[in-house]
């Protein structure tokens, strides 16, 4: 039996090792999407994925993928696209734009999205109080992709990307990888393996690594309200080649 969550205790979830034996981790189901228990859940290393008209379902997949700001991985072909600075990137100017354009994205996907307005709700409401964030990326005066997630700590919990150019959303992790390291964040969680991301230079950790880990990265001071500093920038061109080298 998988536990239902009481929407009056957003603090109770059950313990991850409990989803051991679940498909791709299912842990729990019920509660709600206030701020409280979507904050609650991400530090614990679980986190929602539903589709339209069921309930919510939790999740803490075992193994868990994962990026490290600093080793982030180019192609040859993304870095040459970068190198023509066509694309300009952004953060926190259209959240509300980029999670739709996720929406969309995912549309045609098995008949619908899990980005179902419920959720689309939630997180705007996170963004409102600080913690969900969105990168853009913007090819003149039209938005071409962007990503989004939540931060907390040292630790950026990756929900969705999407892209309307070639290699958009790679530009907006790109982009994300480089802001993080500057403001010293630990990790990238991008929760299910892709090839895409394994080639990106994520790997897969055990969970109970995975949620040690988050618990040292969300107690880091972290960088709390708004990341729009009104300011459009362009990818550096010169990033890493190979996870660990450090981007000169």
């Amino acid at each position: 039996m998988i536990p239902w969550l009481d929407p009056r205790s957003p603090d109770l979830f059950p313990d991850v090792r409990l989803a051991v034996r679940t498909p791709n981790g299912l842990l729990a189901a019920g509660g709600d999407l206030s701020a409280a228990r979507l904050v609650g859940a991400y530090r614990r290393g679980i986190f929602p994925w539903f589709n339209e008209g069921d309930p919510i379902l939790w999740w803490s997949p075992d193994p868990r993928t994962v990026l490290f700001p600093s080793h982030i991985a180019l192609s040859h072909s993304l870095r040459k696209r970068l190198r023509k600075q066509a694309l300009a990137a952004t953060m926190d100017r259209a959240f509300d734009a980029v999670i739709r354009g996720c929406a969309a994205s995912r549309g045609g996907e098995a008949g619908g999205t899990w980005i179902v307005p419920s959720m689309i709700a939630a997180y705007e409401e996170l963004h409102r109080k600080g913690f969900a964030h969105s990168v853009e990326i913007w090819r003149d005066s039209e938005l071409v992709g962007g990503l989004y997630g939540v931060a907390i700590g040292g630790a950026f919990f990756g929900e969705s990307m999407f892209s309307r150019a070639n290699d958009a959303s790679k530009v907006a992790l790109v982009h994300l990888c480089q802001r993080l390291v500057a403001w010293d964040f630990r990790l990238i969680d991008c929760q299910m393996r892709t090839e895409h991301l394994i080639r990106m230079g994520a790997t897969e950790i055990a969970r109970g690594s995975f949620v040690a880990l988050v618990e040292r990265c969300c107690a880091m001071p972290g960088r709390t309200g708004s990341w729009n500093d009104g300011v459009r920038h362009y990818p550096l061109d010169r990033m890493p080649d190979r996870p660990g080298e450090t981007a000169r």
